[in-house]
């Protein structure tokens, strides 16, 4: 098959036909059509010789050259490609290291099997250059809704026809046991989009929290438009969901705006979601009012939140109880993924005896180290004292505040605390002493003697033992593990050290022992702080 001038124009004519069925661009075609020409004429002329072809863009010719690059006399490898510079002389008048001579040599006629090799080359390019423009396309489309149609079903996966390409809805990523048949439409949201060496592969879901978010946007305008924000969704997929959102347009209720005449909006999107009932819920910036709200329909009594601990509790009602939980814990674990906190449920009776045993725990503990009745220590309690030191440390005016406390049992009781205090110093010093803590720790500012004899208890008994400390390891920490939180416990974690309080001795161990340089620390505070600013601009 020699390229004569009676197939010249095809060439272009078929590079525009695959161009315009595949949908890429032609330039890309012809490209591929020089590279199997050119691939060709190396069988023909020999695989050593650079081969190029060039297709004019107008007239269809395609041109046969043959190239030698000039180079060092002892850097000649491939004396077909590669010329020296006398060598080149005879071509060129002036030559340099990198010229180029190009000789023109007659075009090839191609067999059978160089044909099909051709072939097989501009197919491979033209699926290349199709996978790369479905790539793209559908990148760009990630996190938005997209209609097909069931093409088929493997192995509980279904093969959804996306128009351009194919899309793959995992069976976890189903409602429930959704089934479908071959041709029934269906509409899902792009969850990812993958460049895998069999193409670009799009994976779809049904059950996102996103994919809900993205049916509203499409059913409420207001969504739509940016008037009303969805802040948090939270779904248990083909059951139940909860929704947050807010408005920034005073006279428009968000929550009635997604629900709509009659409930016409909301409906819309639970056909779609095969009957799952929403839960559409005020957001607020206040945590505890938001919980309150994600908790609907149970009533919360009181909210108390840990947020260093990220967990927070809620005590509602006895009658309350099993409806907060909901079905299975549906309804707080639903609201939990909203909050992003863990919630612990309980009721009144349950908080009321808690406080009831610390209560007593607190009261035995003044009985037994200040050596008081009952009444007294139950005073303190009452009071808000819960520990040693904000007795033995107090303005005395605070003690003598208390109903029946005049100066000589105020300072009296401050005496024994002092006391007990300092007896309890000197026997945790002794032990830490005895576990091998060293002077370089034991002169280290921030340390009490009961946090001491913790860390010689725990194997950290020098200043380098301890700069080595993660924060968490002295303060503990929260880890999630398959979704669930998990405690990490810390070795200082008893004595109410924060993660900040354990940073801040940390970095100051290693400034003291002159692994960080204190300039160093200095500058990560100011790029925060422009951070920040640049934030709330």
């Amino acid at each position: 098959m020699a390229i004569t001038s009676a197939n010249q124009l095809e060439l272009l004519q078929t590079a525009e036909a695959v161009a315009r069925e595949k949908m890429i661009d032609p330039e890309l075609v012809i490209q591929a059509m020089e590279d199997s020409l050119a691939r060709a004429a190396k069988s023909r002329y020999g695989a050593e010789m650079d081969i190029r072809v060039k297709i004019d863009r107008k007239t269809g010719r395609a041109s046969f050259t043959r190239v030698r690059t000039v180079v060092e006399d002892d850097a000649v490898e491939n004396h077909h490609a590669q010329v020296t510079v006398k060598q080149a002389k005879s071509y060129l008048a002036d030559p340099q290291i990198g010229d180029e001579i190009v000789d023109e040599v007659p075009p090839v006629d191609l067999g059978r099997i160089a044909a099909q090799s051709a072939k097989q080359v501009i197919l491979q390019k033209v699926r290349e250059a199709e996978r790369d423009r479905q790539y793209e396309e559908f990148r760009d489309r990630k996190g938005t809704i997209i209609n097909g149609a069931v093409k088929r079903e493997e192995y509980g996966n279904v093969i959804v026809d996306i128009g351009r390409g194919e899309a793959i809805l995992r069976r976890n990523e189903k409602i429930g046991r959704e089934s479908y048949r071959i041709g029934d439409r269906i509409r899902c949201y792009i969850k990812d989009v993958r460049r895998e060496p069999r193409g670009p592969q799009v994976f779809l879901s049904r059950t996102d929290p996103q994919f809900m978010a993205e049916l509203f946007k499409m059913e409420v305008p207001e969504i739509y438009d940016g008037i009303i924000e969805i802040k948090a969704v939270a779904r248990d997929p083909g059951s139940r969901a909860k929704i947050a959102v807010i408005s920034y347009d005073n006279s428009i209720d968000p929550v009635g705006a997604c629900v709509g005449m009659r409930g016409s909006r909301v409906q819309a999107v639970v056909n779609e979601l095969q009957g799952e009932k929403i839960d559409i819920i005020p957001w607020n910036q206040d945590q505890a009012t938001f919980l309150v709200n994600a908790l609907q329909p149970a009533e919360v009594s009181k909210v108390v939140i840990d947020e260093e601990a990220g967990k927070i509790e809620v005590v509602v009602p006895d009658e309350q109880l099993s409806l907060a939980i909901g079905r299975r814990g549906q309804n707080v674990r639903l609201a939990s993924q909203l909050t992003g906190l863990d919630i612990d449920i309980l009721t009144e009776a349950e908080e009321s005896q808690r406080r009831q045993a610390e209560f007593a725990e607190r009261t035995k503990l003044f009985m037994d180290t200040l050596d008081v009745d009952e009444m007294m220590a139950q005073l303190l309690v009452a009071e808000g004292f819960t520990n040693l030191e904000e007795v033995a440390y107090v303005d005395l005016d605070e003690l003598l505040s208390i109903d029946g406390f005049d100066e000589g049992t105020a300072g009296e009781l401050q005496a024994r605390a002092r006391d007990y205090l300092e007896a309890a110093n000197a026997k945790a010093m002794e032990n830490a002493r005895t576990l091998g803590v060293e002077d370089s720790l034991v002169g280290f500012e921030g340390l009490t003697p009961q946090m001491l004899e913790a860390l010689g208890e725990d194997g950290i008994k020098t200043l380098e033992d301890f700069a080595t400390c993660a924060d968490w390891e002295l303060a503990g920490g929260w880890t999630t593990e398959n979704g669930q939180r998990k405690k990490d416990e810390g070795v200082l974690e008893k004595f109410d050290m924060s993660l900040e309080e354990a940073q801040h001795l940390i970095m100051t161990a290693r400034v003291m022992l002159g692994w960080v340089d204190p300039a160093d620390l200095e500058q990560p505070v100011e790029d925060d702080a422009a951070e920040d600013s640049e934030a709330e601009v």
